[in-house]
């Protein structure tokens, strides 16, 4: 066992984070939040004594003002767990980005059934306040970093704010393993990425299964636009590796 993750079950009065707030911790790092200061300090110390005592299940109630001396004053249940939280459920989708079109991609792929999606972005402020429940934020500082939680079999959707960014990230998740990698951009920008990736020593093959441009280009650029085009593509390329596998959901997705 190498993480621990920590989800917000139960809240009750103020709190700093809502009910599916989470964090994964290991034993020299942590990624996410479930809301800072000293619940957090706290639920990290006793995520690190289950790693180095062997055990996988636990859950506490923490009373924020009397226990912890926050000045929120309500009570916060986490959940911890060696496993992925038992609400996500289906293929595992990590869209990476919550700008305009991560929030629309994100806003379709919320209510679909048999995909569990998980939204990262580097500032938890670029998240809007109602997030749908289906899915799970992940704050995270170092973005690149979260890559190394995702699972192998993940489908990943790129959309920050930077180039550079982008770039990390298509360059973490060819050093991780996925399902599937999609990039929002031009052919032009696909060009460089794929001569830098090369620098960067991955192969021809690798660097294929990114698909850039993604999507349905001739819908137009508005974010709505994209989403659908970019959902549109990953239902029907999963559709054709469900058939083509005879019912496996290991889809090749993102999109074109």
């Amino acid at each position: 066992m190498t993480a621990i993750y920590v989800t917000v079950s139960a809240t009750r009065g103020s709190v700093p984070r809502e009910v599916g707030a989470w964090m994964c911790v290991t034993r020299s790092g942590q990624s996410g939040t479930i809301g800072g200061g000293a619940l957090e300090w706290d639920a990290t110390r006793i995520a690190r004594e289950m790693l180095a005592e062997g055990q996988t299940k636990g859950e506490r109630v923490f009373p924020l003002g009397p226990a912890l001396g926050q000045c929120c004053g309500g009570a916060v249940t986490v959940t911890f767990s060696d496993a992925k939280p038992q609400e996500m459920r289906g293929k595992p989708l990590w869209i990476w980005g919550a700008g305009h079109v991560g929030r629309a991609v994100v806003s379709v792929f919320a209510d679909l059934p048999d995909v569990a999606v998980t939204w990262l972005d580097d500032a938890p402020e670029r998240f809007p306040e109602d997030v749908p429940a289906s899915v799970r934020v992940f704050p995270a500082p170092q973005l690149t970093d979260a890559m190394a939680f995702a699972p192998h079999d993940s489908d990943h959707l790129i959309f920050t704010y930077s180039h550079e960014l982008d770039l990390a990230l298509c360059h973490a998740a060819l050093m991780h393993r996925f399902g599937s990698c999609g990039l929002i951009g031009s052919a032009t920008k696909w060009a460089r990425f794929s001569k830098r990736l090369s620098a960067l020593g991955h192969g021809p093959a690798q660097i294929a299964r990114i698909t850039c441009p993604i999507g349905e280009p001739v819908l137009g650029k508005h974010p709505q636009a994209i989403a659908v085009g970019v959902v549109s593509r990953y239902l029907s390329e999963a559709r054709q590796q469900t058939t083509k596998t005879g019912g496996c959901n290991d889809q090749r997705a993102s999109d074109s």
